[in-house]
């Protein structure tokens, strides 16, 4: 499958979370997560430290990990953290059945991609995954840049 069509089965999915979320208005994590409210997108801030994350003046319950999600089946995660903390996350959502992951520019190196874009029977993630080169912007696939693109392709915005 092209990027482009897991970017669509990413934003297929009835849930969202953020791994990574952040109140810094300075942080990725916190325009990630930011870009869900904005788009009034169900989405789940996941921050082991921190009970809330703020976006303006409003804030929103953090879970501690995936694991702690309602519906981690029917929930597409973003990631937004360093690559080992990314490959752990890839892992537990493997586990939890995620169906699709966005990882941010930055927070991923040849393992992760390998274990991200690996199937599932030979080891790997083996879910949907939107990452690397590619997409509208220069560092590679965005949500920032291409997840409202995607959002009109399946009919969210």
């Amino acid at each position: 499958m092209s990027t482009e069509a897991n970017a669509r089965a990413f934003f297929s999915s009835p849930y969202f979370a953020v791994v990574g979320a952040s109140s810094n208005p300075a942080k990725f994590g916190h325009k990630i997560f930011a870009w869900y409210t904005y788009h009034s997108l169900p989405a789940t801030p996941i921050n082991p430290g921190s009970a809330t994350i703020s976006v303006d003046t409003q804030a929103y319950d953090t879970k501690p990990a995936l694991s702690a999600l309602p519906h981690p089946k029917e929930t597409s995660v973003s990631i937004i953290t360093p690559p080992p903390a990314t490959l752990q996350v890839l892992k537990e959502a493997k586990e939890l059945g995620i169906p699709a992951v966005w990882l941010q520019p930055g927070t991923f190196d040849d393992a992760v991609l390998k274990f991200a874009r690996g199937k599932a029977e030979d080891g790997g993630y083996g879910g949907e995954v939107v990452a690397g080169d590619g997409g509208r912007g220069h560092e590679g696939w965005c949500v920032l840049v291409d997840g409202e693109k995607a959002l009109k392709a399946v009919g969210k915005l």
